[in-house]
């Protein structure tokens, strides 16, 4: 059993079962590793290693659901764009797929449009492993686009700190509030803050 935590561990703390099997080891052991808890099962077929030093959600969100993208509160909270931390993570995935079922962490699930989904993605590094996100320009535009689900002091809190840094760019901001097609909301804010 030393040998699946091994080749787990040299695949970056993951595996799915389908590659397990493939490298001989048996279902028995690894549902064995997983009652006795060195084992982590993220989603019916894919594990983790209890002890690995992965501890970001986004990590596992991502490995589960290779089609979502970290959206919204997430994204917001990721980029230190509010102080609200959200009790799940919320991704984004096309309107036609179905989400996968995990057992953790607990996640929120948006479905987009394809034109909404496919733009604003960006590979970020967490903890060695790669994780897709919404830049924040997106992620502020979207947070208006969800504002009546999620408050739109939470919308208000992020173009206000997005506003404040130093990178902020005002002509990527404005591209993504016409193909978000929340210009009309949020140009008076917009325009109220700069010159404020």
């Amino acid at each position: 059993m030393e040998e699946i935590t091994k080749y787990i561990s040299e695949n970056g703390g993951y595996a799915r079962l389908t590659e397990l099997r493939e490298e001989g080891f048996q279902t028995r052991d690894i549902s064995k590793l997983n009652e006795d808890g060195v084992l982590y099962k993220v989603k019916p077929g894919l594990y983790k290693l209890k002890d690995s030093q992965i501890t970001s959600g986004y990590v596992d969100v991502s490995k589960a659901m290779p089609m979502g993208v970290i959206a919204l509160v997430s994204a917001l909270s990721y980029y230190d764009l509010t102080t609200f931390n959200p009790s799940g993570i919320h991704v984004a995935i096309p309107n036609h797929e179905k989400p996968k079922k995990l057992n953790y962490p607990p996640v929120e699930v948006y479905y987009f449009r394809k034109n909404q989904y496919e733009s604003g993605i960006e590979e970020i590094s967490v903890q060695g492993h790669t994780v897709r996100m919404y830049s924040m320009e997106k992620t502020v535009c979207d947070m208006f686009r969800y504002r009546n689900k999620l408050g739109e002091d939470l919308a208000l809190e992020g173009l206000r700190e997005y506003l404040e840094l130093p990178g902020a760019n005002l002509k990527i901001l404005m591209e993504y509030m016409n193909s978000c097609r929340v210009r009309t909301i949020m140009e008076p804010y917009v325009k109220a803050m700069v010159s404020g």
